[in-house]
């Protein structure tokens, strides 16, 4: 069915609406009903996606966290969703995994509960943080051009909350409830790698049937990601002793030779043939030219494909640190797990597998593979204790993450993406995924 086909049969089922909350057996095929519902959608769509890109929600803007996680809330509760605004560090998720760059205060996670009839348990998950700074909004606001929405994070990852609320909205007027809970997280912590949220979603990951991320897809290809790279930081700081460099050297301590040494030792860590990579990245050292460095640091970046690897990079660069070149310099190594990888599971591969159906049904195509892709995602958070499946990337097709200018959604995915993500709640919960 071409997607100028789906359009005749969506108006084609538009009189019957209206009479699906009331005997929705009775309407047309089931397809139909949900096409006509996108369709309806996509204009209420964009007007959110306007909605909250005009709300600035950098991840230490807590007022514009406050406002947005306030009307994300309001709209799940307009659903019918049970909602809790939760505050990390407080008791209701009290675990915060603290890092260098984490601020002292979290913006709030929106959580909402929907409870239905059936058994099967299922998480839809986004986040409404940026990496913007409050001001820039100005450069970029919401715009249409053509078949693209700009606006300021409208691809990562307002696109992703927008989706949610109208899969949800597509949902209750379809009066379906044939689940058994379905869970909403919007977190506010996502762009500095998710420190106030992540054990809340690993915790609630652990709990479902399947997990449907809403980062966006990609513009070139269509894709759905089912392994991403997991990123970890070394930070290397060398406490030495400062002297004259010209007429008394001997009596301190160079940092700067100890912290070139640990870093030349740890220089060939990285395993191609497990995808584990960990280059250094940064260094600084000293004050004057002509002062011994009583002080040194140096940062690496890893990367890993499987959660083991974080356990042997980790015991082997603190292994090598205790080999100092200078043994009077005082040395500190500090290893953070800032993201884990996400896994590919055979229960991941049955959901991206039943997706593509389901886009084929609208002569849509829609890769997946298990192949590493991109970069850190909270979907990893949900999988670190589950065996059900977890996928990325169900949000909007777009382009330009993280770029003041030209960030953008393609409209023409709104429908496609609606229909997917609507199907496979209603497809989860009958049990017909992986059949």
């Amino acid at each position: 069915m071409t997607m100028h086909s789906l359009h005749r049969l969506a108006a084609a089922a538009t009189l019957a609406i209206a009479a699906i909350a009331v005997a929705p057996s009775a309407a047309a095929a089931p397809d139909a009903r949900i096409a006509a519902l996108a369709a309806k959608e996509k204009q209420p769509l964009l007007d959110s996606l306007s909605q909250l890109v005009g709300i600035e929600s950098g991840s230490r803007d807590l007022p514009g966290l406050d406002k947005i996680a306030n009307l994300i809330a309001d709209r799940l509760r307009a659903l019918g969703g049970q909602v809790e605004l939760i505050e990390p560090g407080s008791a209701a998720s009290p675990e915060v995994y603290r890092m260098e760059d984490t601020p002292e205060k979290i913006g709030k996670v929106v959580k909402a509960t929907f409870k239905g009839t059936g058994t099967k348990n299922i998480m839809l998950i986004a986040h409404m943080d940026t990496v913007y700074q409050p001001g820039m909004l100005a450069k970029q606001p919401f715009r249409i051009e053509g078949d693209k929405a700009f606006g300021l994070a409208i691809a990562d990852d307002k696109q992703g909350i927008a989706v949610i609320l109208h899969s949800l909205a597509m949902l209750k007027q379809l009066d379906f409830k044939e689940y058994g809970t379905l869970t909403v997280l919007i977190n506010a912590d996502e762009e500095i790698s998710s420190p106030g949220s992540r054990a809340l979603i690993t915790q609630l990951g652990s709990q479902q049937d399947a997990v449907l991320s809403h980062e966006g897809s990609y513009v070139t290809e269509d894709k759905l990601s089912l392994a991403t790279a997991g990123i970890g930081s070394v930070s290397l700081k060398v406490q030495g002793k400062a002297s004259h460099a010209g007429s008394a050297p001997e009596k301190g301590v160079n940092a700067f030779y100890e912290m070139a040494h640990q870093v030349l030792q740890m220089r060939d860590l990285s395993d191609p043939s497990t995808g584990l990579k960990m280059n250094w990245t940064v260094a600084q050292a000293g004050t004057n030219r002509n002062v011994i460095p009583a002080t040194a640091t140096a940062g690496a970046d890893v990367r890993v494909t499987k959660v083991a690897d974080y356990d042997r990079v980790e015991k082997e660069i603190n292994e090598r640190a205790k080999k100092q070149l200078i043994p009077d310099a005082k040395v500190e190594v500090k290893f953070e797990r800032r993201r884990p990888p996400l896994e590919s599971s055979a229960a991941s591969m049955a959901l991206a597998k039943h997706a593509q159906g389901i886009y084929a049904e609208m002569d849509r195509k829609l890769a997946a593979d298990d192949k590493v892709a991109g970069g850190g995602t909270d979907a990893a958070f949900a999988g670190l204790s589950t065996k059900a499946g977890v996928v990325e990337r169900f949000g909007l097709q777009g382009y330009g993450a993280h770029s003041a200018d030209a960030e953008y959604v393609l409209i023409d995915s709104i429908e496609p993406r609606l229909y997917l993500v609507t199907r496979m709640v209603m497809d989860i919960s009958r049990g017909a995924v992986g059949r």
